[in-house]
């Protein structure tokens, strides 16, 4: 007789197959830092605040020039204030580039000198329109002039045959050319500077209208109620 024996069925493992556990690293709460905007690897306040900074220098030191020409030059054809001003807005630019960089609801110190800055440049941008208004006065008045020398002053008259003629009196200038070559010149100069610093202080403004204004900090919230995911929108 033939006994036969059956196989015993091995044990059959667990079915139950494990959860895909995804571990994601909660990223440190609050907003991200605001990426600078560049232009050819350089960030854009540093280089309108530099841009203003070599202007107002040019500016004032032109200025100054004019100066020793003749003492008698009134403020207003010697626009050394004007490059004082706008030396004064491009530290405000340095100011703003160097402080921490996070969004405007969150900081009320950058706020502040944004908006200060915003005004500045607005101002500057009206006192170099006034200066190039004041030097092409300037400039065509010193070209219809007839000077002539008498001591150690310079007499301008517009039209020497007119008796009742207004007169301009440069004290300490000995020779009238530096009146009817040299001065225009520098009107010419100034003209063409502060015509720069306007642009410049067009574009400063207009950087801190967009930044305020077209891109802002929203605070949406994106993934797990843990991670911190701010984005601008």
């Amino acid at each position: 007789m033939g006994s036969g024996t059956s196989p015993k069925g091995s044990a059959g493992g667990s079915n139950a197959t494990p959860g895909n556990e995804k571990k994601g690293q909660a990223k440190p709460g609050g907003p991200v830092l605001e990426e600078a905007q560049t232009c050819c690897g350089c960030r854009f306040p540093l280089v309108v605040a530099l841009l203003q900074l070599l202007l107002g220098i040019a500016v004032a030191g032109v200025a100054f020039l004019m100066i020793t020409i003749s003492p008698s030059l009134l403020a207003r054809e010697t626009p050394h204030w004007a490059g004082i001003i706008m030396c004064v807005v491009s530290l405000l630019g340095f100011i703003l580039f160097c402080i921490t960089r996070v969004p405007d609801e969150r900081a009320s110190v950058q706020f502040i000198i944004k908006l200060l800055y915003f005004f500045l440049c607005t101002m500057g941008l009206v006192i170099s329109v006034v200066v190039i208004a004041f030097q092409c006065y300037h400039y065509a008045l010193t070209n219809s002039y007839t000077c002539t020398e008498m001591m150690e002053d310079c007499m301008c008259t517009l039209d020497p045959e007119d008796p009742i003629a207004r007169t301009f009196t440069y004290r300490g200038v000995t020779d009238c050319s530096a009146i009817n070559s040299t001065l225009p010149m520098y009107y010419l100069l100034q003209m063409v500077l502060n015509l720069a610093q306007a642009i410049i202080c067009l574009v400063g403004a207009f950087l801190i209208w967009k930044h305020r204004y077209q891109v802002f900090f929203a605070g949406l919230q994106t993934g797990s109620p843990s991670a911190q995911d701010w984005q601008k929108v």
